[in-house]
């Protein structure tokens, strides 16, 4: 079995798990609120924002610092005490890591594009290395002084739901004895005007499956994990992929490679249906995803497992929404006593086109000790991942 070590967190909810798992059950997000700055149009949309200063980076790696990067080393704070005890144990050779991502410090090129329009120069200390898709990867070897395979992923958002998998390939291989994976994706003018292009943006906090639904809210956020074959309370017990090249941004509308990646995920676990006792949907609000999600929600796992989207308190955090719900759900199943699911936020519409799977309601406990999380990205990229109590799925391959 492949275990979760640690995990640290930053998004829109809050800066620290505990802060978080408390609102995410409350339903309550600070950092999502109205935004005019980043349109080209200076249309205002609602964004997932983190609101905390974010330090920069040690002066070893100042040529990385940017938003992106800084808020990687902030979430790598949180569980650093558990890597270098996995250093020590194991040596910087035995380390991997795995990211995704989809826009990296993108937001930092724009600056500097910005400047140099302006100056004919760009800003002191710009270097191209900020925005580089690998950068998070990089940055994280050099810093920690890794010597382990390093990469980053980027598959859109899917991105780091697909490190999962990659982290857990060379586990299993034994190229590695621990593996820091996870996720980091920052607001920036290229996504927000992109998605406004689509017209996908919603006018207000997103909507899913509500029949009002109008579209997305972006988001930033970050989440780190520390993965290896030490006995840990939480478990990567199953990973499931497909890519049905259905479209180049639109999915199958009948949900079959989303299905085919559940499917796969509890394959790989070994367990049913009936073992999952939450489902954290993609559930973007806009109409295609929601239709075909449901109805591959209904075939693959049933319509009595409470489901629910937490993208109306993150919003979308695109190439880090893998890792960043995959860390919700960590929260869920790490709770004491009563193990609540966060609610489905929506206004109650009800859309007769989508399957009538069950929405997770203020309250609803989780019904197994099981997460599956989904994440399905353009091109037909679909990755399912599900984690669960390690005293309760022992026996799981």
């Amino acid at each position: 079995m492949i275990f979760v070590n640690s995990v640290g967190m930053i998004n829109a909810i809050g800066s620290e798990p505990a802060d978080i798992r408390s609102k995410l059950l409350q339903g309550v997000s600070p950092g999502m609120r109205a935004a005019g700055e980043w349109s080209n149009s200076g249309a205002t949309t609602i964004v997932g924002e983190i609101t905390r200063p974010i330090p920069a980076l040690p002066a070893a790696v100042a040529e990385f610092d940017c938003r992106n990067n800084r808020l990687l080393l902030a979430v790598l704070s949180q569980i650093r005490a558990s890597v270098d005890a996995a250093i020590k144990r194991y040596g910087p050779a035995r380390i991997g890591v795995v990211m995704g991502t989809s826009t990296s410090g993108i937001s930092a090129g724009e600056e500097a594009l910005a400047h140099h329009k302006r100056h004919g120069t760009f800003p002191e200390g710009y270097h191209y290395v900020q925005q580089e898709i690998g950068a998070l990867s990089e940055l994280l070897a050099s810093h920690l002084g890794l010597q382990g395979p390093s990469y980053t992923l980027s598959t859109a958002c899917s991105s780091s739901a697909r490190a999962f998998i990659s982290a857990k390939h060379l586990l299993q291989a034994e190229i590695c004895d621990a593996v820091i994976v996870g996720g980091v994706d920052t607001l920036c003018r290229l996504t927000l005007n992109g998605f406004a292009g689509l017209e996908s943006l919603s006018r207000g906090v997103c909507n899913p499956s509500s029949a009002n639904r109008d579209g997305i809210n972006v988001g930033e956020g970050a989440a780190l994990f520390l993965l290896s074959r030490e006995r840990a309370e939480v478990s990567l017990l199953g990973v499931g992929e497909s890519s049905d090249a259905y479209h180049v941004s639109a999915p199958d509308p009948e949900g079959r490679g989303a299905a085919i990646a559940m499917k796969h995920a509890l394959l790989d676990s070994g367990l049913s249906a009936g073992d999952i006792g939450y489902v954290n949907l993609h559930g973007t609000a806009t109409r295609l995803n929601d239709l075909m999600e449901a109805g591959a929600v209904a075939e693959i796992i049933g319509c009595s497992v409470p489901c629910g989207s937490t993208k109306p308190l993150t919003g979308h955090t695109l190439g880090a929404a893998g890792a960043v719900e995959a860390a919700l759900c960590w929260l869920v199943l790490t709770q004491r006593g009563e193990m609540k699911v966060p609610p489905h936020l929506w206004d109650g519409v009800v859309d007769p086109e989508l399957s009538k799977i069950r929405l997770a309601g203020r309250g609803d406990l989780l019904a197994s000790p099981a997460c599956l999380s989904n994440s399905f990205a353009f091109g037909g990229n679909n990755v399912s991942l599900i984690f669960g109590r390690t005293e309760a799925f022992a026996s799981c391959p």
